[in-house]
């Protein structure tokens, strides 16, 4: 017996337009106290993370929904200059060198982002 595999649940989270070419947009959590997500854009390509740094467990931006990208390649956090490629979430210079945000799995179906669970 075959049992179909069923479909992960999505939560929206954005479009792909709501984010800067080469930026990032901030998702607030949907529980207070818990961290929000950062999703980040190049072209039409976008990832998602948790909006925490794991040099100090806050988060990568110092104001809401600001957060300094560079060459549409790299995201630094405001506190501590740790800087993520977009790619994979893995700091390649700061504090905390070699360790990695935490991935958040996402789809893009026309254009609208969601979160798969």
């Amino acid at each position: 017996m075959n049992a179909a595999s069923p479909e992960p649940l999505t939560s929206f989270l954005c479009t792909l337009d709501d984010i800067p070419d080469g930026g990032a947009l901030e998702i607030a959590a949907e529980q207070a106290g818990a961290p929000g997500i950062v999703v980040l854009r190049r072209g039409d390509d976008a990832w998602a993370y948790r909006n925490v740094c794991p040099h100090f467990s806050i988060p990568l931006n110092y104001e809401p929904n600001t957060f300094w990208a560079y060459d549409a390649e790299l995201l630094m956090c405001a506190h501590h200059s740790a800087m993520f490629r977009f790619e994979d979430g893995v700091c390649i210079d700061g504090p905390c060198q070699g360790a990695a945000l935490t991935r958040v799995a996402i789809r893009i179906e026309q254009r609208n982002i969601s979160a798969l669970s």
